[in-house]
């Protein structure tokens, strides 16, 4: 679930704001998408021995799917603590997260949280922080919107404030300490939100096979970025 983790939202907003966002259906189908999507594309970033730090985890779908041992659910919305099966959770803004110790872990995961932080100030806080807990050669791993390929649409939801580009993004990690090692401008379609067709998993594992069809329907982009050993 996208999510909001900057200040200008209380848990109580946040709750209200997420809570007409999806339906039941739409969240089923989104935890079929991040099972199917960890299998076919994620667990070759994510070791059975890693600590993975969600941020913004949301609803936990990425959470609750990835096969990692230490799992840690960071988001400001305390409905977090009903969807997550196995992770640790940290109410917490993503630029001060102190209850998460420095180089403590290997993955850091985001999806479709960098948009909805208020200006770029904070996207380097909250990168800053990224970098303070990850393991020296720890990777974080960014999956976004990508205004070049959404266009209007980004702006479609009432949390999303910063735009970026796949260029933009790559260029503020490098400025924060980080090395982008895998950068896919075009991976993943917008949303799943009124889908025009059922999300099962045979059909998400045939699009991360096709991968000319990303040229085609992808509007998120996919960034790995490494933390310098």
């Amino acid at each position: 679930m996208p999510t909001v983790n900057d200040r200008d939202f209380t848990g109580y907003e946040l709750t209200q704001l997420y809570d007409g966002r999806f339906t039941a259906a739409e969240l089923e189908g989104k935890q079929r998408l991040w099972e199917a999507l960890c299998r076919g594309f994620f667990d070759r970033y994510v070791g059975p021995d890693d600590t993975v730090l969600d941020l913004a985890a949301g609803s936990c779908e990425f959470t609750n799917a990835c096969r990692a041992k230490r799992k840690i659910a960071v988001d400001l919305n305390p409905e977090t603590a009903r969807y997550a099966r196995d992770s640790e959770v940290v109410i917490a803004p993503s630029d001060d997260m102190p209850q998460v110790e420095s180089g403590s872990v290997d993955v850091v995961f985001t999806s479709n949280f960098f948009e909805h932080l208020p200006d770029k100030r904070a996207l380097m806080r909250t990168l800053a922080e990224c970098h303070r807990v990850l393991r020296p050669s720890g990777q974080l791993l960014v999956l976004m919107p990508n205004l070049r390929y959404a266009g209007a649409r980004y702006w479609d939801y009432f949390d999303h404030h910063l735009p970026l580009t796949h260029v933009s993004l790559a260029e503020g990690l490098r400025l924060a300490g980080f090395a982008p090692e895998e950068i896919i401008p075009r991976f993943l379609p917008y949303t799943v939100k009124d889908s025009p067709v059922p999300i099962s998993t045979r059909l998400v594992r045939a699009y991360l096979m096709l991968r000319p069809v990303w040229r085609i329907l992808g509007q998120q982009m996919f960034i790995a970025a490494r933390k310098p050993g």
